[in-house]
């Protein structure tokens, strides 16, 4: 789901003019479950976004709760990287059931990832040296995200990154009751539904970079068939430098550590990931300076 104030969203017919007292501006996008809208603040007109959920039917109650997570770990954030939730607005019945909820976030003035991406290989790898901070962050409160993807990956005019969509971030060793994920950048532990770890974020940082290098998806357990499983476990897909040579070698075999099927084999942290990443980032600099 992405959270973007530029670029054109076909507007619904059902535009509401006001939610939880909030003046809606404009409609931003929808996601499972939810609909997310600019607002203004009715005593500062700030804008800001805000998520709304509905509950028709029992399988809303898991949006409604996703909600209350998201803002319960996302309104303790104080990081650049990651977009801060600021109020919960919850509608009850007689019976204290929810059947309403709005999630007020800071306002993001970019695109994602998946619309905006860096016009150059050292732009790229700034951008997801900032996105490897942000998620350092997180494993630093002990959280991790478990749905890193382009579309989480908001970038600004200037190409300053925010990560969004918090809902299926939990604490870090969590098992989840059910398998979450967004199929082409799961890992492995999120469709077994073993702890989930930083180096589960690790695993979809990978895959979502694997996708900005090369335009191509890697198969992962979600999304392959039961008899094509070994190429997965066997590490066998093909290196972004094999598809884009344009790709530093470097760069390219750490993105194929990332992806490793067993999360011990995997880089052990984002500090590790941005400490190569700097590296990376400085010989590309000085490759532009000597072409120069």
């Amino acid at each position: 789901m992405s959270i973007a104030f530029q670029g054109s969203i076909p507007m619904p017919l059902d535009l509401p003019r006001k939610l939880f007292d909030y003046e809606v501006v404009d409609f931003l996008g929808e996601g499972a479950g939810s609909r997310i809208y600019v607002v203004a603040d009715p005593g500062t007109r700030q804008l800001l976004a805000l998520k709304h959920v509905v509950r028709r039917t029992e399988k809303d109650c898991r949006y409604i709760e996703q909600v209350i997570a998201e803002f319960e770990i996302s309104r303790r954030f104080n990081h650049r990287g990651l977009r801060r939730s600021l109020d919960l607005k919850l509608t009850r019945t007689l019976l204290r059931k929810i059947i309403e909820a709005g999630l007020v976030m800071e306002l993001v003035d970019g695109l994602s990832l998946e619309v905006r991406q860096p016009p150059t290989m050292t732009q790229l790898v700034e951008c997801f040296i900032q996105v490897a901070e942000a998620l350092a962050a997180m494993h630093h409160m002990g959280l991790v995200h478990c749905d890193l993807k382009p579309n989480n990956i908001m970038i600004t005019p200037d190409l300053q990154v925010r990560l969004i969509d918090f809902g299926q971030a939990c604490k870090v060793n969590t098992v989840k009751e059910r398998i979450q994920g967004t199929p082409d950048y799961i890992a492995p532990e999120q469709v077994k539904r073993d702890p989930v770890t930083p180096r589960t974020d690790v695993f979809n940082f990978g895959a979502t970079l694997y996708w900005a290098l090369t335009g191509r998806n890697i198969p992962t357990l979600y999304t392959l068939k039961k008899d094509e499983l070994s190429f997965l476990s066997a590490d066998q897909i093909p290196s972004p430098h094999s598809l884009n040579p344009a790709v530093p070698e470097n760069l390219s075999a750490l993105v194929m550590e990332c992806i490793r099927s067993n999360p011990a084999r995997r880089p052990g942290d984002m500090n590790e990931l941005v400490r190569r990443l700097e590296l990376i980032r400085h010989a590309l600099a000085r490759s532009s300076e000597v072409v120069s």
